[in-house]
């Protein structure tokens, strides 16, 4: 026991030693773009904390008006105060937006739209992991319907700005965990068999199939649409893990910051050039490979109509 404590010591010394070699090599890229963006609208969910809120401040200190659209209205203004200090941009504002019911989402695309006659950029940045088995205020497993269902029907609710506003883009956060997720059609809502773990990575595929056939369908409407992997992020997304948040603490040396997290949510609002590429998935600011499951056109196509039918809307 003592030898093996010794050894286990010995090991997170020698990481703790290399940290600052292992953190560069982790860190990833960066966004080089110098595009301004005085004039321009912007809306990002969830930043009111983490990869959002080093987003939204970027934007801001580049001239955007920024939307944060998040669940607790408290921590938005608490972010969006210190946003405005550390950019001189007035222009960041706080609207009510919980993805987990479709009567919010609703109302806060109506009020957007009633306030503000352009978008240009539109991240769909929030979401859950690891969530004990729930379900959302309309019935959707909570995975499921915040992180896919729910930026599915604000990019419908706000598709109509964007493309009177293009150039514009939809940059929407995946994650590498797609690639062990799987579209199971006959239990979308995890009702026959249940892993917080396989919901989280199911559902971050079904992002990257939503922005592979909404680039699809985007095509010539001068509206271009990204999907992101922001790389392995301290921030609070782990919450609901006690495992993970202890692993988290332990490993944080080696993880990416949040500024780190946020930079290719960045480079595919901003960078220049990225047209031609619509509906790939990013990491590290530049494209990547993505799983077999993520390039399959038909199961696209059926999820999308699928989502569709769930949320009682249509989508042609």
């Amino acid at each position: 026991m003592l030898v093996a404590l010794g050894l286990l010591t010995s090991f997170l010394s020698f990481l703790y030693v290399t940290a600052p070699s292992i953190r560069k090599f982790f860190a990833g890229g960066v966004c080089r773009t110098n595009v301004q963006l005085s004039g321009k609208v912007v809306v990002i969910t969830g930043a009111n904390t983490g990869i959002g809120k080093e987003t939204a401040r970027e934007l801001s200190r580049r001239g955007a008006r920024v939307y944060i659209a998040c669940r607790d209205v408290l921590k938005g203004e608490s972010a969006a105060s210190e946003i405005r200090a550390d950019t001189k941009n007035s222009q960041v504002l706080v609207r009510k937006l919980d993805l987990s019911d479709t009567k919010s989402i609703r109302a806060f695309a109506e009020g957007f739209l009633a306030e503000e006659k352009q978008l240009h950029i539109l991240i769909n940045n929030a979401g859950v992991m690891l969530c004990p088995y729930s379900k959302t205020a309309d019935g959707f497993e909570t995975h499921l319907g915040v992180n896919h269902l729910g930026h599915f029907l604000l990019t419908r609710l706000l598709l109509g700005r964007l493309k009177e506003s293009a150039p514009a883009r939809v940059v929407t956060l995946s994650s590498v965990a797609h690639h062990a997720g799987k579209i199971r059609f006959h239990d979308l809502q995890g009702e026959k068999y249940y892993n917080r773990g396989f919901a989280y990575c199911h559902s971050k595929l079904a992002n990257v199939l939503f922005t592979r056939e909404l680039a699809k369908r985007l095509k010539g409407t001068g509206v271009t649409t990204y999907a992101v992997h922001p790389g392995i992020v301290r921030s609070e997304l782990v919450r609901h893990s006690f495992l993970l948040c202890l692993l988290w603490r332990l490993f944080s040396p080696f993880l990416k910051t949040t500024w780190e997290g946020a930079q290719t949510s960045l480079h595919c609002a901003l960078a220049e050039g990225l047209e031609p590429l619509s509906g790939k998935y990013f990491s590290d600011c530049k494209k990547t490979w993505v799983s077999p499951r993520a390039r399959n056109n038909k199961t696209a196509e059926r999820l999308w109509n699928v989502s569709c039918e769930l949320l009682g809307i249509q989508w042609e």
